[in-house]
């Protein structure tokens, strides 16, 4: 069976081809990209509480951050990352950095511990 990762990234990535746009999405112009649509994200949360933003913004928010996982998915599709592989990869070093123990509850960062 498909995974949604990979479902998705066909779709993105035939959006892209037929439109000829492959020669413009290389690695470093796909990471300015994540990182723009991730500012652009954060715009809608300007001066205001989360609640506030969420209120006024929900639409524009999933659009942000639409715009962000379809570029994850196409530096992902571009570089060979398996996302699936990479994420399981990134929670059990989160586990080994964040034991329940010490963690729980706890905003401390891993190096104060």
């Amino acid at each position: 069976m498909m995974s949604e990762f990979k479902r998705l990234t066909d779709k993105v990535v035939a959006f892209r081809d037929e439109r000829d746009w492959q020669q413009f999405y290389n690695p470093k112009d796909l990471a300015l990209s994540l990182s723009l649509e991730a500012s652009e994200l954060l715009e809608n949360f300007q001066w205001k509480t989360s609640e506030e933003a969420i209120e006024k913004s929900e639409e524009n928010i999933k659009d942000e951050l639409a715009d962000i996982v379809i570029y994850a998915l196409l530096f992902a599709n571009e570089t060979g990352i398996d996302l699936v592989e990479a994420i399981e990869q990134k929670i059990q070093k989160n586990n080994e950095k964040y034991p329940v123990e010490k963690a729980y509850g706890s905003k401390t960062k891993y190096t104060e511990y």
